[in-house]
């Protein structure tokens, strides 16, 4: 089995190169944290341009997975390019295009412009985050392990929950939230780029940088063997996720209908501020039974945000979205520990792109699914179908990880003389 080099300084080095290390750690966990808060800016900010645009449930649907589509591309074709360049060049190239996409964004008349701007946005996260979070699997501590692993976990849900909150914040007392927000990201996003270029580089430069934009996954056998594991947990805890992201606002409004629009957002916050909290509670849990608490915790997360609409009112959407986001750190933070485990450093970026490929795929098509379900049989029944089906492949995904316990333990018993 292979084991992770730590590209982080040993015991004895200068202190210098011990600072420098620790300064792009913190800057390239920054940096994951950003991209995913621009990502959940828009969120409050849907029932602003349903009403300014008359915007269908459908079409803000489709202004979010055009974002998540985007990403996936991006991911199945630049996924392991900073492996073959470095993380530097190609974390700089995507910071530009990702402080570009806010410009787009601040600008947009409608819903073709919004639709624009969230396409150059998911290619310019696509590239930068596999980057980004294999430069800090390459900074890992010698005498700290795990700890790359856990930020590459906290720093995307963290930033999720810090950009729907400010984003909602800005909608209630900012006199532009639709231009407030993204200039505040372009900013930056143009300041982190600058910073990287001081950056030392961490991957080790070879050759095969175009080949390696032909649309691909490769990810070694362990840690295939582990993504499909809990793969099916993945898919449901980034479905509901979307679901969340791009209809939650909806769903609020729904249940009460007088309530003010900061609410909207506020349940996303809550999921993602949930998951990030519980990564942290979690990150001396093994893994495999933080995926597998995780997955059982989507059932109870799907009932109550479904009791929502049967009477229990806005506390049990919240109260749902808090489960939602407790199933949601738990199994990532699980499923990307097992995933990671014991990779080459040529190997960290492609799996990190697999993974966010089946994340972000799983996040975006239901999405997708869940608008025109709204547009032809309403969001009453749309929230009733996706419910359950994140409840069945919940279930799918605990029969999967017990029976690889079950498997594990009889490989242990055998090995036993």
């Amino acid at each position: 089995m292979s084991t992770v080099i730590p590209r982080a300084p040993a015991p004895g080095q200068p202190a210098a190169q011990t600072a420098g290390h620790a300064a792009s750690f913190v800057l390239d966990a920054s940096i994951l944290a950003a991209l995913l808060a621009a990502s959940s800016a828009p969120t409050p900010l849907y029932p602003h341009y349903q009403d300014a645009w008359n915007l269908s449930a459908l079409t803000i649907t489709v202004v979010f997975s055009a974002y998540s589509l985007t990403l996936l591309l991006t991911l199945l074709t630049t996924g392991a390019l900073s492996d073959h360049l470095g993380r530097r060049p190609v974390l700089v190239g995507a910071l530009v295009l990702e402080a570009a996409s806010m410009v787009l964004l601040a600008s947009a008349d409608g819903a073709g412009a919004l639709i624009a701007a969230r396409i150059l946005q998911g290619a310019a996260t696509g590239a930068a985050t596999s980057a980004a979070g294999a430069a800090l699997l390459d900074l890992e501590h010698p005498l700290r392990p795990g700890r790359s692993a856990l930020t590459n976990s906290i720093a995307p849900v963290a930033g999720m929950a810090v950009g729907v909150l400010a984003s909602t914040l800005l909608v209630r007392f900012a006199p532009a939230p639709t231009v407030t927000v993204y200039a505040l990201l372009a900013v930056l996003f143009a300041v982190q780029a600058i910073a990287v270029t001081f950056t030392p580089e961490t991957a080790h430069r070879h050759a095969g940088a175009l080949r390696s934009l032909r649309p691909h996954l490769a990810v070694p056998a362990p840690a295939r063997s582990a993504l499909l594991t809990a793969g099916t947990g993945v898919v449901a805890i980034w479905a509901l996720g979307g679901f969340y992201s791009s209809l939650g606002p909806a769903l609020v409004h729904l249940v009460a209908p007088g309530a003010p629009q900061a609410a909207g957002g506020m349940v996303f916050f809550m999921l993602t501020a949930a998951a990030a909290l519980t990564v942290w509670t979690l990150r001396r849990t093994a893994p495999h039974a933080a995926a597998t608490g995780g997955s059982l915790a989507v059932i109870p997360a799907a009932a109550l945000t479904l009791s929502g609409l049967h009477g229990a009112g806005l506390p049990a959407v919240y109260g749902g979205a808090a489960l939602a986001g407790i199933a949601f750190g738990a199994v990532s933070q699980g499923a990307l520990r097992m995933t990671l485990a014991s990779l080459d450093e040529q190997d960290r970026a492609g799996t990190l792109a697999a993974y966010y490929v089946l994340s972000y795929l799983s996040m975006s098509l239901p999405a997708i699914a869940a608008g025109a379900a709204t547009q032809h049989y309403g969001l009453r029944t749309a929230a009733h179908a996706y419910a359950l089906a994140a409840a069945l492949l919940a279930v799918a995904a605990l029969a999967a990880l017990t029976a690889s316990r079950r498997r594990a333990a009889r490989g242990a018993h055998n090995d036993v003389p």
